[in-house]
């Protein structure tokens, strides 16, 4: 695959089509079986609340995937993402009810860098806090 997106049709300050993730108990229960991470602060409420947080949380890097998610859906292509990295900055705090949590996501391009390479800034947050800091993605387009 290659990205469908062309370097030379972007400029700085272009956005991305922002996205929401729902995020459940019951996914935080998938995940975990995928990653591997069964730590109790992400599927046991008591738990959780024992050692100070305000409820069960969501990964860091289940919520790091999720919002990598816009910038994979943009390009088409997840391999044109060279370089990613964040900052932790607040939990994505998931209640035990019929809904859950929810990510909103945002994206916009911050730099044109040499090598068909763009730097995207993304915004990522959930019940209105920001959840990841210095969120940024080096993508290479066609």
């Amino acid at each position: 695959m290659t990205a469908k997106i062309a370097y030379g049709d972007i400029e700085v300050g272009t956005e991305l089509p922002a996205q929401t993730f729902p995020v459940t108990r019951a996914t935080l229960v998938q995940y975990a079986g995928a990653s591997g991470d069964f730590n109790p602060i992400h599927w046991n409420e008591k738990f959780a609340k024992e050692v100070g947080l305000p409820d069960v949380i969501a990964h860091g890097m289940f919520t790091m995937a999720e919002a990598i998610r816009v910038v994979t859906d943009w390009t088409g292509d997840p391999a044109a993402v060279v370089e990613y990295g964040v900052r932790f900055t607040k939990p994505v705090v998931v209640p035990n009810d019929d809904e859950g949590a929810t990510i909103e996501v945002s994206g916009k391009v911050a730099a044109k860098l040499d090598d068909n390479r763009v730097r995207v800034d993304l915004t990522v947050k959930s019940a209105g806090q920001k959840v990841l800091g210095m969120s940024r993605a080096v993508v290479r387009l066609a």
